[in-house]
């Protein structure tokens, strides 16, 4: 018989007059010569499943990585929750989960040893870690594979286990980065109604992603960044106006790219 899904809340258009939990300003990141970040602002605020979009390259994931007090940046300021993420890196990083890019897990643990310590390094007891991990393995579908190796995961299984790992200790702002990425289609429709639930709650979602679609249809806000500029910021209909979000977004990108000169790859070989 199948599984009976408990009803998502309807996401909703976060109270303007709500608490900003994420603020950014002016940040900017250089490595060499090459401008990563060039001062870009955002503003959170409580209760918002919020994406962050732009093409490849485009400082998106330097961007998250300055947020989250992985990457110190040139200059600028980031606060989480009114707390200075560089002036107080400590106090700021109990606030908040990540689902880093190319993300590193300490593989040669089972998972469930990875989330036992994930919570545990976070401060929580023994009865609340176990009791969470087994939630969070139900959630995500992971309870035959706690007693593996996490070395042994498939790539759609180590994301999620990280994903779970960042929620652990139940953080006021997730910010994730590409988490739909090596995913499939079941579990990122179980993963997308535990990040809706999670931001009707209070929770605040900070993600990157390539899918347009996924992002018009659960985000309630967007900034498409190119070449390391926010170029467009506000509610999904802002953004977009009277066109689809990906049609917006390859309008700032610089428009479709016409491929000419390459003929002979319509003569085959054979």
């Amino acid at each position: 018989m199948p599984r009976k899904r408990t009803p998502v809340p309807v996401a909703a258009t976060p109270d303007p007059e709500a608490p900003v939990v994420l603020s950014v300003s002016g940040l900017q990141k250089s490595f060499g010569h090459t401008v990563a970040v060039s001062g870009i602002d955002l503003e959170v605020r409580a209760g918002s499943f919020f994406g962050i979009v732009g093409p490849n390259g485009a400082g998106k994931t330097t961007t998250l990585s300055m947020v989250t007090g992985l990457l110190r940046p040139d200059a600028g300021s980031v606060t989480v929750n009114g707390i200075d993420v560089w002036g107080s890196p400590m106090s700021a990083k109990r606030v908040i989960g990540v689902l880093p890019d190319r993300l590193r897990l300490f593989d040669r643990l089972t998972g469930a040893q990875l989330l036992y310590y994930s919570g545990v390094l976070r401060g929580l007891d023994d009865v609340t870690v176990r009791q969470r991990s087994a939630d969070l393995a139900t959630a995500f579908g992971l309870e035959d594979a706690l007693n593996r190796l996490v070395a042994d995961y498939s790539a759609g299984m180590t994301k999620k286990i990280a994903l779970a790992c960042a929620m652990i200790h139940s953080p006021r702002l997730l910010v994730l980065d590409e988490p739909f990425e090596s995913v499939d289609p079941v579990s990122a429709v179980n993963v997308t109604e535990i990040l809706q639930k999670y931001v009707a709650s209070g929770g605040t979602v900070v993600l990157s992603s390539h899918g347009m679609d996924l992002i018009q249809r659960v985000c309630d806000h967007v900034a498409i960044i190119v070449q390391g500029a926010v170029l467009a910021s506000g509610t999904i209909d802002e953004v977009r106006g009277e066109k689809t979000l990906e049609e917006r977004f390859i309008e700032l990108a610089g428009g479709r790219k016409v491929a000419e000169g390459m003929e002979w790859l319509h003569s085959f070989s054979d």
